[in-house]
């Protein structure tokens, strides 16, 4: 028997570069720095802002920070619907545990 010969040859990376893309946002809440991170590539858990939920390892989300202020400790990981629909959503009431919701 002869050996397989179908196999798919890898693409080549040219540039060797990182495997991911800035795009700057401008928004009324001013311009924004936003990367994709592939579900692949998310190894740690994080708390998105916009829903105060956890983003499990594995879950593609978005990393986004203020164009202005670029440090890492500015950079937010968030749910993709929750960036979308972080300008439709009212300010968040943080409420204590016992406190009566009206």
């Amino acid at each position: 028997m002869s050996p397989r010969k179908n196999r798919r040859n890898a693409p080549e990376r040219r540039g060797g570069g990182p495997s991911w893309t800035d795009e700057t946002e401008d928004a009324p809440d001013g311009e924004w720095h936003v990367r994709s991170v592939a579900g692949a590539n998310a190894a740690k858990s994080y708390r998105c802002p916009g829903c105060d939920q956890l983003i499990p390892p594995g879950v593609g989300h978005v990393v986004a920070w203020p164009a202005d202020r670029g440090g890492a400790d500015d950079r937010r990981h968030w749910h993709r619907p929750c960036w979308e629909a972080r300008l439709r959503r009212a300010p968040k009431v943080v409420r204590s545990r016992n406190a009566p919701r009206h």
